[in-house]
């Protein structure tokens, strides 16, 4: 949304209401846990409404309103709630919001659920949440069938009524997410797999697919194809604690982690009128090059007054500039950082005060930690983090939990003694 790192204006953890976090260590600590999670009392007493991305950070919708624009949000904002901190107060015209997280009711005919009792968090999300949306701020109401599909018949919608002047539509789905729930008809296409869970999974992914053909068909059938600049990517790699051991493979890690299983993700492009289909892109990017690289398509200077981290990545594909787009990549949490440049990565976690390093060319599934082989390259790495956490705020709101993530293991899993874990500050 702003092209730069979060942790340039203190964003640097999920908002989270008061007093998650301690029923959040309730349910992470069963008995016989070798590691257990930990609370921080400082963040118990910040309400919610402090917590997000701060007004003064420029969107990429507000950066492309003045251009004319129409901005559109549908689905996911984890950026705030607070006052000036809403999709529709940050530069979207229209925020059709998911203000809560059930794909159907649990008791609907037409949804099949997967519900995972080893995992407290997901007990927590099934007696808790709700199936609702709001538009700009309105009272919650019910949306119009299974949330993926009904986002979808809402994006559809969106370009078919702005297919004459330029749109930035922002479609934010919440699959593939958890609690897991499918769409009957999705579930039953896939008969061939056996286990209930990886089944229902598929199945959202399934719809997840389907969304994108309905996307790029809508596009077509109103004549802007060869000029739409579409972006396809996740957030992050799927997480240890929905219990399927080989949903991130070749990579290693979870989604609440830094190993390439939690962000090594798609991220695709497609721009016929200026880049070939069928091309493969070899080095790192990032999510905030999404911002310069619209901005770019669409002919807008970047704001000149703060440091943006992304770059427009339209002329790398190309061969138009050489080199690649970043030499460094951070990624911060807490005790918990990570630095990638020239293929090294370095990842340091503390608590356990465990250092690894990997040569990402060599051992792209990060199998080897040569950190005790390579201590000038440790050194080396470390002075750039080092340098990096110079240029960064101070987080805005203090950190709430401090979790041991099995960089190995399921939560299905037990615990051993020397499994690997990191320790993810939130």
């Amino acid at each position: 949304m702003t092209g730069r790192y979060g942790t340039r204006f203190g964003f640097e953890f999920t908002p989270t209401p008061p007093g998650f976090a301690t029923m959040a260590s309730q349910l992470s600590n069963p008995e016989g846990k070798l590691r257990q999670t930990s609370v921080n009392e400082e963040a118990a007493s910040v309400p919610l409404a402090a917590k997000g991305m701060p007004p003064s950070e420029v969107t990429l919708a507000e950066l492309l309103k003045p251009a004319g624009y129409h901005t559109v949000h549908i689905g996911k904002w984890h950026l705030g709630q607070g006052e000036g901190m809403r999709a529709h107060e940050q530069g979207f015209d229209e925020s059709l919001l998911m203000a809560s997280g059930l794909y159907l009711p649990e008791d609907d005919p037409n949804v099949v659920n997967s519900k995972q009792e080893f995992d407290g968090i997901d007990r927590f999300l099934w007696r808790f949440l709700r199936y609702a949306a709001s538009f700009n701020g309105s009272p919650d109401f019910e949306p119009g069938g299974y949330l993926t599909d009904y986002y979808t018949d809402q994006a559809v919608q969106v370009i078919e009524a702005n297919k004459d002047r330029p749109f930035l539509l922002y479609l934010a789905h919440w699959a593939v997410h958890t609690p897991l729930q499918a769409l009957r008809a999705d579930y039953e296409a896939l008969s061939h797999i056996e286990e209930h869970r990886l089944r229902v999974y598929a199945a959202m992914v399934r719809s997840l697919d389907r969304s994108v053909g309905r996307v790029l068909e809508a596009l077509r059938e109103n004549g802007l194809e060869e000029n739409t600049l579409v972006f396809f990517t996740s957030d992050n790699g799927a997480p240890a604690y929905i219990g399927l051991p080989r949903v991130n493979e070749p990579f290693r890690g979870w989604k609440i982690s830094f190993f390439e299983g939690g962000i090594h993700v798609p991220f695709l492009l497609k721009w016929p009128a200026r880049l070939s289909g069928g091309q493969v892109y070899e080095a790192p990017v990032h999510g905030f090059d999404i911002f310069s690289t619209a901005a770019a398509a669409a002919g807008v200077d970047l704001p000149g007054d703060r440091t943006i981290d992304g770059v427009d990545l339209a002329p790398h594909v190309l061969g138009e500039v050489e080199g690649a787009p970043h030499d460094r990549l951070f990624w911060r949490t807490g005790g918990y950082q990570v630095v990638l440049a020239d293929g090294w990565k370095l990842q340091i976690s503390d608590p356990p005060g465990k250092v690894w390093l990997f040569n990402l060319a060599k051992d792209p599934a990060e199998q080897h930690n040569v950190a005790d082989k390579a201590p000038e390259r440790v050194a080396a790495l470390k002075k750039l983090l080092a340098e990096h956490n110079k240029e960064q705020a101070t987080p805005i709101w203090p950190w709430a939990t401090r979790s041991p993530i099995n960089i190995d293991k399921t939560l299905l899993e037990p615990d051993a003694p020397d499994d690997e874990h990191i320790y993810w500050y939130n």
